[in-house]
């Protein structure tokens, strides 16, 4: 998602030791988000179910959490259309590089309010 800084509380589970795990969130948009990682082939599997209004209005899904008018808005695109009304996309990947630790991400506040 180009053009968006975000971060959730997401459930994990691992599904086979050392080969696959599943990472599972739901983003103030109404968008529900999953994705799979297969570490022994390097590939990643992704599911989006995408809010209605997240789906028509991809523009105003671009922000930084961190910024309240950002944050107001997202959830203003939960409010359009109702649970059926979503857009499913599924998506696969090679993961060329895998890296460890934060990298160059800003650190989130502790007390940050996530869903």
């Amino acid at each position: 998602m180009a053009g968006r800084i975000n971060y959730q509380t997401a459930s994990y589970q691992c599904i086979r030791p050392g080969e696959l795990w599943q990472c599972n969130w739901l983003e103030e948009t109404g968008t529900i988000c999953s994705l799979v990682y297969d570490i022994p082939n390097k590939k990643i599997s992704t599911l989006l179910a995408f809010s209605q209004g997240h789906w028509e209005r991809p523009q105003e899904a671009h922000g930084d959490k961190r910024n309240p008018a950002d944050f107001e808005r997202w959830r203003g695109l939960a409010k359009i259309g109702k649970q059926t009304d979503r857009f499913m996309l599924n998506e696969q990947a090679d993961i060329l590089e895998a890296f460890k630790g934060k990298g160059d991400l800003v650190p989130i506040d502790p007390e940050a309010e996530t869903i």
